[in-house]
């Protein structure tokens, strides 16, 4: 799993890329506490090779979606393929994020 996080047009743009299980959860969290002190950014999370995401991956997104949105800034999930859309829609998660 790869994830990096580039500030573009005043925005975070955060690439997520390969299989965020449990271990690369933890491993992604670590490049992605800075957002959870976000100060008046949008996030958008770019998952076009995000290949399956585990509920630990879905807990950082739903903090950091908390984060954001406390402070009036949205937060953006781009490209979601079928199957993780599946899960965000399993886990009562579909409604929660703006998809684009």
């Amino acid at each position: 799993m790869t994830t990096s996080i580039q500030e573009i047009d005043d925005k975070y743009v955060v690439t997520l890329a390969g299989e965020m299980d449990t271990a690369a959860a933890n491993e992604a969290e670590e490049v992605l506490k800075q957002l959870y002190q976000n100060e008046g950014k949008e996030v958008v999370f770019e998952c076009e090779n995000l290949e399956y995401i585990a509920s630990s991956g879905l807990r950082i997104l739903i903090n950091i979606l908390k984060s954001t949105m406390s402070k009036g800034n949205r937060v953006v999930l781009r490209n979601v393929n079928d199957d993780i859309k599946n899960v965000f829609k399993l886990t009562g998660f579909l409604n929660i994020f703006e998809f684009e």
